[in-house]
């Protein structure tokens, strides 16, 4: 058992030096093994399409399997979870529902099933060879993305109690990732301009764009090339200074 612990982290050791791109010759004098063996292990790796976050969450047994030479047989417990990922992926589709949610539906209906820490692994492998995203980069102040997002929030008047329902803006700086929220009452144009604008203030900045993702309160007509904005909205972009 000891020795297999071990093997299992040199292929850790291995992977995690491999996607921090280090050389096979680097890798091999570091771990102590062969470099034929290293390129093995990256090779199959890379033909899997892994990400080192998937080595980690999983453990050594399956790791093990994983890397094994002899093809996998899935077991009873992966095949239950397999036939269910293209409803969980439907189900998360749907505003406020979370993976943690969806997990303890799963593990009511399978008890022994797996944590959740597998369950999201296993689904964004799934993910990943069924619905293959494209990295973006992003320049610093180039771009401000904006929208209203999930469900209405509700506040309190303190003094009648009334309570109020209220929609939630959020924007953010793709490079920085730097975001700001702010309950609004509605997503009419007045409401949403001012909410830019204090998202504006708050960066302390304006970006070259801001994207809207043809929200009614910015676009009168929605277009893949060409959008035509709300003559508003488009006076608000145009300003000079805030």
């Amino acid at each position: 058992m000891a020795n297999k612990t071990i093997d299992m982290n040199k292929i850790r050791q291995i992977l995690r030096m491999h996607t921090q791109g280090k050389s096979k010759l680097h890798i091999s004098e570091q771990t102590g093994v062969a470099r034929n063996t290293v390129k093995k292990y990256i090779r199959q790796f890379n033909r899997k399409k892994l990400f080192y976050e998937n080595i980690i969450a999983i453990s050594d047994h399956e790791l093990e399997a994983m890397f094994s030479q002899q093809p996998e047989v899935p077991s009873e417990r992966y095949e239950q979870l397999h036939r269910l990922l293209p409803m969980i992926d439907k189900e998360l589709r749907k505003t406020g529902v979370t993976r943690t949610t969806l997990w303890e539906e799963y593990r009511k209906q399978y008890p022994s099933g797996y944590g959740l820490t597998q369950f999201c692994n296993y689904y964004n492998l799934w993910l990943k060879k069924t619905s293959p995203s494209m990295h973006i980069v992003h320049k610093a102040g180039d771009k401000m993305y904006v929208d209203f997002a999930g469900e209405k929030l509700q506040i309190v008047d303190t003094q009648t109690g009334e309570i109020k329902e209220v929609e939630f803006f959020v924007a953010i700086l793709g490079a920085s990732q730097l975001t700001y929220a702010e309950a609004t009452y509605s997503q009419k144009k007045e409401d949403f301009i001012s909410a830019c604008e204090n998202a504006l203030h708050y960066f302390g900045g304006v970006p070259a764009a801001i994207v809207c993702d043809n929200l009614k309160s910015a676009v009168t007509k929605s277009s893949k090339y060409e959008p035509t904005l709300n003559e508003t909205f488009a006076d608000f972009a145009n300003a000079k200074t805030f």
